[in-house]
């Protein structure tokens, strides 16, 4: 019965990257203005659209992501050769892309890589029941590569420390009012989508617009040192992951759990753990061994069978649902910006 019935997105379920896409009309939907590019791309094996690209969603109002009802997947980015906006289909085991803006034609020339074509799902081998059933009903399961540094780091910044709420809503406000509106038809209209802001426009956010966001001095800090180096951390695509990690660890505020939420994103990386972070060990411990109070250290040798893709295991793990009870008050969230 694995897989008989769509299982209902939880909040341990969004969090492994878990986005609904509608199934769509057959066909394509005429659009409001010709796009600069079109690609279609046959992707090798079953490919889900909202678990590829649910990652780079942060929260359901990202101001740079949406799910449209016709099936489309929306992505606003700010690319090397500029503001771009992508939009992806997949219909008939075929995936048509179409993308507005000067970075149009950098969006489609990665395309595949972004949809997973240099993962390898063949190369992990479940261990435990739990993560078997998990990628039995997630067959279209692949690690996106969308090879920007940036828009994952500061996002993930945002995250540090506070609550995911908190974290979505510094980064919707601080998007929409610095950010400028993406090309093409999604940029259009009462809900439009936007780019977000270029490392130097980071730079010049006064300290009381972070402040009325809810960011801190710490994380506020942080992301101005990272947007200082910009180019030298871009640079770290091109480099394994590991090293691209202890490339983003130089800066201070950015640690391991930070690094890791990063080359996940940027770099497709198979194997990049998130360590220190407050749920996700608990949720591994129990998942695998009953246990709700287990540690990093514990998480990692629990992951230890999946050394080389224990991303992909925690992923798994997070889209089953698996969680325990909880037993403890929510992390309190603080609005600084009401202080």
């Amino acid at each position: 019965m694995a897989g008989r019935f769509a299982q209902r997105p939880s909040r341990t379920t969004v969090r492994g990257g878990h986005v609904g896409v509608p199934a769509g009309a057959a066909g394509i939907p005429r659009q409001a203005a010709a796009p600069a590019r079109v690609r279609r791309w046959v992707p090798e094996g079953p490919l889900d659209l909202g678990l590829v690209l649910g990652p780079l969603r942060r929260g359901p109002a990202d101001p740079t992501f949406r799910a449209t009802a016709d099936g489309s997947v929306w992505r606003a980015s700010r690319t090397p050769a500029g503001p771009g906006t992508l939009r992806v289909r997949a219909y008939g085991g075929e995936v048509l892309g179409e993308a507005w803006g000067p970075g149009a034609e950098w969006l489609l020339d990665r395309l595949p890589e972004w949809l997973g074509a240099a993962d390898a799902p063949e190369a992990f081998a479940p261990r435990h029941r739990v993560v078997a059933l998990a990628r039995h009903r997630r067959p279209g399961l692949r690690l996106t590569r969308t090879g920007l540094v940036l828009e994952s780091l500061i996002p993930s910044v945002l995250e540090q420390k506070v609550t995911t709420d908190e974290a979505y809503r510094a980064w919707r406000l601080l998007v929409r009012k610095f950010g400028e509106r993406a090309p093409g038809p999604a940029g259009a209209g009462e809900r439009p989508l936007f780019v977000m802001p270029a490392p130097r426009t980071w730079a010049l956010i006064p300290s009381w617009d972070w402040h009325r966001a809810g960011v801190d001095d710490k994380r506020a800090s942080t992301i101005l040192r990272s947007v200082r180096v910009a180019a030298r951390l871009e640079q770290a695509v091109g480099m394994p992951a590991v090293e691209a990690q202890a490339r983003l660890e130089v800066v201070p505020g950015i640690g391991p759990w930070t690094s890791a939420e990063v080359v996940q994103r940027s770099h497709g990386a198979a194997d990049a753990v998130t360590v220190g972070d407050l749920h996700l060990p608990g949720i591994v411990g129990w998942a695998l061994a009953g246990n709700r109070h287990a540690d990093d250290a514990e998480m990692l040798r629990l992951l230890e069978p999946y050394a080389g893709q224990r991303h992909r295991a925690a992923r798994l793990i997070l889209l089953s649902g698996n969680t325990p009870a909880r037993r403890a008050p929510k992390m309190p969230r603080v609005d600084i910006g009401l202080l």
